[in-house]
């Protein structure tokens, strides 16, 4: 025979509580949680919080003083996308559980939240995988396209000087 309504009731009250309090153990996880990744060339690190915000940015060894602008920045973006793609695998990873949840227990795939709607391509952007990546190529092309420093204006170079000769 079928359960009493109060036994279906007393269930789903014990199920939502344990459901409420998996979800505060998520959130103060994610909100203590930090993810800090360095850039390929090792000139930048970079730290976010639970919500991918910069929350440190150094730039170590003093790299970043013969490096061009534009590879400096290539550096930081390359960091910073890696932090907070990491940061994104652990918010899905601690959340998607929960998101999974019925009150008969674990909901089918199709229930589940799309996680790629949310974070875009920033979880399969940076994930381990062979090939490049969009990132890797931008880099490639700045080590690729980098030019000599300009010499201050009212100075020229050796070679300038040659060519004016």
């Amino acid at each position: 025979m079928s359960e009493s309504i109060d036994n279906r009731v007393a269930q789903a009250m014990a199920h939502l509580k344990a459901t409420e309090e998996a979800v505060a153990k998520a959130r103060g996880e994610l909100n203590a949680a930090s993810v800090t990744a360095h850039s390929a060339d090792r000139s930048v690190r970079v730290a976010v919080g639970a919500k991918g915000e910069l929350t440190s940015l150094e730039f170590l060894d003093g790299k970043y003083r013969s490096m061009a602008a534009s590879q400096l920045s290539a550096s930081v973006l390359e960091a910073a996308n890696a932090a907070r793609a990491a940061m994104a695998r652990r918010v899905v990873d601690t959340l998607d559980p929960l998101t999974r949840l019925t009150s008969r227990g674990t909901a089918p795939e199709r229930m589940g939240v799309d996680w790629g709607s949310i974070f875009g391509s920033l979880l399969s952007e940076t994930s381990v995988r062979k090939g490049p990546t969009a990132m890797s190529r931008l880099r490639d092309e700045i080590h690729e396209d980098e030019e000599e420093p300009a010499a201050p204006a009212g100075r020229s170079t050796e070679t300038e000087r040659q060519r004016s000769e």
